[in-house]
């Protein structure tokens, strides 16, 4: 299982995209500051908050690909997004601390404020990409209220307070490898009956959200990485006994899955289209998919990190293991995040508690952060795997280290 600043396994290489996240005034989420290892965990109680952390970097990517008002406008507006209280915050803030794939570090964050009759500006932009060598300077923007308040290089186009600035800056290109990592972000809620649907064939290059095009993008997998197609296979065929291939099937210019499988005495395997197959079949297969999409080559673009809603939902208890096997698997290729509350699916102690973010729900405010100490202790000496804690409800965080955050680890802006 991959950890944060080691290896074990033999794997020594972590693919990391985000190693710290801060959000502010985010949905229930009046403040966050987590550091993230290759493949994390959040767990909590349903209604707790875990899917609104993996919706603040989903709505990072959505506003990158298309526009900012766009991403907003899917939540409902910015007064559902920006945090409800007392206090009526009027803005809400991200900031992404990074790794990319050249090694470069930095980090991207913006402040989004409410403007009257449902409107938004964004009050600030800041991009950083830290300088490798001591005589080098940063590579930056700071932008404020539609207007580029500095940067390196210069000029830059101009900005607007209404959109993401990086949309424009990745025109250059010591912007756009940030800019590529962070639309390609993958996340997922699958939806078995849009996968069962038959849809037109599309260019397969990304999964989306609900699963729609998984046909399309195993197709492409088989083409360009046949050994990631194999595993895809191999794994679903330990969920779903008695698979041995999964393919494209056309049916007049539309395409869905059929499914070969052996069933009872017979020598050939049986073939089933996907409308045929059962909810935890077709989940099981968007999942892998979503987790090896990106270890295909060739022109496919990739996918530096997935976050994914409970896997194991319509799975059996028994499919766990496999399922966490294949996370395991997919986190030496790619950053891998995931939303849970199942006991079975924490149920190993190659799971350190570095690889879990527990999240509490108290009168409709999210706490997110590492494990409280028993918790941590309990894993660190074996006496419990994090599934068995989970079972016991002992996976809390540790509200003193989150009260206790520095003002400096919360700021959304600066070096830090």
């Amino acid at each position: 299982m991959p950890l944060c600043g080691d290896g074990i396994r033999g794997h020594v290489t972590e693919p990391v995209l985000l190693t710290r996240v801060v959000l502010k005034n985010y949905k229930s989420i009046a403040s966050c500051s987590v550091r993230l290892c290759p493949l994390m965990f959040l767990v909590g109680p349903n209604g707790s908050g875990k899917s609104n952390f993996l919706d603040a970097l989903r709505l990072v990517s959505e506003a990158l690909n298309s526009s900012l008002d766009h991403a907003l406008r899917e939540r409902g507006g910015i007064n559902e997004v920006r945090r409800r209280s007392a206090g009526h915050p009027t803005h809400f803030g991200i900031r992404l601390e990074f790794i990319l794939p050249d090694s470069s570090a930095g980090h991207y964050a913006f402040r989004v404020g409410a403007k009257p009759k449902g409107g938004f500006e964004v009050q600030r932009e800041e991009c950083r990409i830290y300088a490798r060598e001591a005589l080098q300077e940063d590579t930056f923007y700071i932008v404020n209220s539609g207007a580029v308040a500095g940067s390196n290089p210069a000029p830059l186009p101009p900005a607007a307070d209404d959109r993401l600035f990086l949309v424009a800056a990745s025109s250059r290109p010591e912007f756009r490898l940030l800019y590529d990592c962070l639309t390609r972000m993958g996340f997922y809620n699958l939806n078995p009956d849009e996968i069962r649907d038959l849809q037109p064939a599309d260019a397969g290059e990304v999964l989306l959200r609900d699963g729609r095009n998984l046909a399309s993008v195993l197709n492409l997998i088989a083409a360009e990485s046949p050994p990631a197609k194999a595993r895809v296979v191999a794994l679903l065929a330990k969920v779903v006994p008695g698979v041995v291939d999964v393919a494209p099937r056309h049916i007049g210019n539309k395409e869905t899955l059929e499914f070969r499988q052996k069933v009872g005495e017979n020598e050939a395997p049986w073939r089933f289209l996907a409308e045929n197959m059962s909810d935890g079949t077709l989940r099981a297969l968007g999942v892998l998919t979503a987790l090896f999409q990106s270890s295909a080559g060739g022109r496919r673009k990739k996918a530096p990190l997935v976050g994914i809603e409970e896997p194991e939902v319509a799975l059996h208890p028994g499919a766990a293991g496999i399922l966490r096997d294949g996370l395991s698997a997919a986190a030496r290729h790619t950053q891998v995040l995931v939303t849970s509350h199942s006991p079975d699916l924490l149920d190993d102690k190659s799971i350190s508690d570095r690889n879990i973010l527990a999240v509490s729900n108290n009168n409709g405010e999210t706490m997110i952060g590492p494990l409280d100490a028993a918790g941590r202790d309990a894993i660190r000496d074996r006496l419990f795997t994090a599934g068995e804690l989970l079972r016991l409800s002992q996976l809390s965080p540790d509200e003193n280290a989150v009260k206790g955050t520095p003002e400096s680890q919360l700021e959304l802006f600066g070096t830090g």
